[in-house]
């Protein structure tokens, strides 16, 4: 059985797709652009899209009751790869249980709206 999952708190879907879906014990975050779902706007430096990014995904988790600690795998989209070292810095930020998620990223010819940056996440339901 799968169920969406949506925040307010987070920007709506763009498309013909979940913020995020419930699937049993795991919940699967679409890729989340750096928008702030209150004001439509984009930061324009890669630490701030980087930290909106995770928050929004932090928003749609708490629906569930879960939080970043239930992740265990995520995927980081940026624009150019020369914008690694700062998004990681901000990224750490939000991983402190010592057991970070496993993680892949990629640079892409472009993102939606000229992002900097996107990130999905993939989270259990209970730890």
């Amino acid at each position: 059985m799968k169920a969406a999952v949506t925040s307010k708190r987070a920007p709506g879907a763009i498309g013909p797709y979940s913020q995020a879906v419930k699937a049993g014990d795991f919940i699967f975050v679409s890729g989340q652009l750096p928008i702030d779902a209150k004001t439509g706007e984009m930061p324009r430096e890669i630490k701030e899209q980087t930290r909106q990014s995770l928050e929004n995904i932090k928003f749609i988790l708490a629906e569930v009751g879960a939080s970043m600690d239930n992740i265990v795998k995520t995927t980081v989209l940026l624009s150019d790869m020369s914008l690694f070292s700062a998004m990681n810095e901000v990224y750490g930020e939000f991983f402190k249980d010592g057991v970070f998620p496993a993680r892949a990223c990629f640079a892409v010819k472009e993102l939606p709206k000229k992002a900097l940056v996107e990130i999905e996440a993939i989270a259990i339901a209970a730890i």
